[in-house]
């Protein structure tokens, strides 16, 4: 959870989309024949304007001007290159450790410091971002969202989220989840032509884009939090690491390619130090207690409960899914404010009302109903402040199902409280090490020599792009991860 909370304009234009009842026409920028089209050229720009914010505001963006910066020059430098170099491309690195990367529509592409520290050469991180450049030149979300308004699948808040659940849930979530439209074979396979085009032309070794397929198979796969893997949003059309191999050989032979030879110890060099995996100081669950040591709060989570945590909003959902609770941060300069605001926009009937203190800090408690067109949603929200700040904790269910879960809300909001603790407020994420072989042997001995335990020899030997049975070199450079 971060210090920032938006709602996202992408939701509200889809919605716009789906009503259009007249075809039209766009260019294919990479053919330059006209194709059809229900999402103009300027929806485009204005969706992923506005959707940018949500994207932000739900993940985080990564504290490294200097990372950020080196991977945006690389972007325009392809942006450039590209058959739409005339559209303004934003280009940034998410705070999250899933490998992953993607793009929105109308120009903005994101990297996850995630499959940053998996990539082991500038070539790899170039290949990718021109593939996710290559979706945005051939306007593929836009072929998606026609092609699901053509037939009537309709991309209605229903569809993604309940309701019930909209009414509360970080809106910025909802247009995340409307990103991820899953592309095409024909479509992934578009791109991996235009990653390759592209980087390429620029003088780097497509090759090593196709090597990058290879470690994340090897990767173990991850699911249920925050952003779906590379894999999971990039569908594999078949074996995609031969046929991006066949394919640079062959736009290698095409251009009067001049390899760039930029020595792999450059890019290892710019990931020195980027956390690795979890950042434990935006929140952690243990001992059946969320801790928030940026923040200094804590709160109990139910037995049972799944919890997701992102930057904008920490969610549980009950077991059976019939009652769910969301922490975020409130608008309005106090509690009242707060719950005024939210009594307002949500359209809330408030049975009770109450100015009281949680744990010593100023609080709203408030009691409400909000009906929907098939149920009526039973609500309990706390406003606290804490250090300036009004964190907004919901507690919802259907009325039906509200005093089964009742009790779980109660503990919960009461529960919230200062960290004391100092082993959580000092706890600290895990950072990449670059460091040198200390002999010449294999990844396992090399990772061995220099104090991996046994149990992570595996996952360090496929953040190098290795097996841990290859050869290293004495000297020669490798990625570790501690304090």
């Amino acid at each position: 959870m971060s210090r920032s909370n938006s709602y996202p304009g992408l939701l509200r234009w889809t919605l716009a989309l789906v009503l259009l009842s007249a075809l039209s026409c766009t260019t294919d920028y990479v053919t330059g024949k006209r194709t059809f089209s229900l999402v103009s050229e300027s929806q485009e720009i204005q969706m992923g304007k506005e959707s940018d914010g949500s994207i932000v505001a739900e993940y985080g963006a990564y504290d490294d001007p200097a990372l950020s910066q080196y991977v945006s020059n690389i972007g325009q430098k392809i942006a450039r290159t590209s058959q739409r170099s005339s559209l303004i491309y934003t280009f940034r690195v998410l705070d999250s450790p899933v490998v992953n990367a993607f793009a929105l529509p109308g120009g903005y592409v994101y990297i996850t410091r995630g499959i940053l520290a998996h990539f082991n050469s500038e070539d790899e991180l170039a290949g990718v971002v021109g593939h996710e450049v290559g979706h945005v030149v051939a306007r593929h979300s836009a072929e998606q969202i026609s092609r699901a308004q053509v037939a009537s699948l309709g991309l209605s808040l229903g569809v993604m989220l309940s309701e019930d659940f909209s009414r509360f849930a970080d809106a910025a979530g909802i247009g995340v989840q409307l990103l991820f439209l899953k592309f095409s074979r024909d479509q992934e396979s578009e791109s991996d032509l235009l990653g390759v085009e592209y980087s390429t032309k620029l003088g780097y070794d497509a090759r090593r884009m196709a090597g990058f397929f290879k470690t994340l198979k090897a990767m173990s796969a991850e699911s249920g939090q925050g952003l779906p893997t590379f894999l999971s949003t990039h569908p594999d059309p078949g074996n995609r690491e031969v046929r991006v191999n066949t394919l640079a050989g062959e736009w290698q032979g095409k251009v009067a390619y001049q390899p760039l030879n930029i020595n792999p110890e450059d890019y290892l060099s710019r990931i020195d130090g980027i956390v690795y995996g979890d950042d434990p100081r935006q929140g952690f669950v243990e001992n059946d207690t969320f801790f928030h040591p940026a923040f200094g709060f804590q709160f109990p989570v139910p037995s049972g409960w799944q919890l997701q945590n992102t930057a904008s909003s920490v969610t549980a959902v009950s077991a059976d899914e019939t009652g769910a609770m969301q922490l975020t941060l409130g608008k309005g300069t106090g509690a009242a404010a707060a719950a005024d605001e939210f009594v307002s926009s949500s359209g809330a009937v408030v049975s009770q009302r109450k100015s009281r203190t949680v744990h010593g800090f100023p609080c709203v408690t408030v009691a409400s109903s909000v009906k929907s067109d098939t149920d009526e949603l039973r609500v309990l929200s706390y406003f606290i402040e804490k250090d300036s700040k009004v964190f907004v904790m919901h507690g919802f269910a259907s009325a039906a199902k509200y005093d089964s879960h009742a009790g779980d809300f109660s503990r919960v909001m009461e529960g919230f409280n200062k960290v004391t603790d100092q082993s959580v407020l000092n706890r600290q994420p895990q950072h990449l090490r670059i460091k040198k072989a200390r002999a010449a042997g294999t990844m396992r001995s090399a990772l061995q020599a220099l104090g991996t335990e046994s149990g992570a020899l595996q996952e360090m030997a496929v953040l190098n792009g290795k097996t841990l049975d290859d050869r290293v070199a004495a000297g020669a450079l490798i990625k570790t991860v501690g304090k």
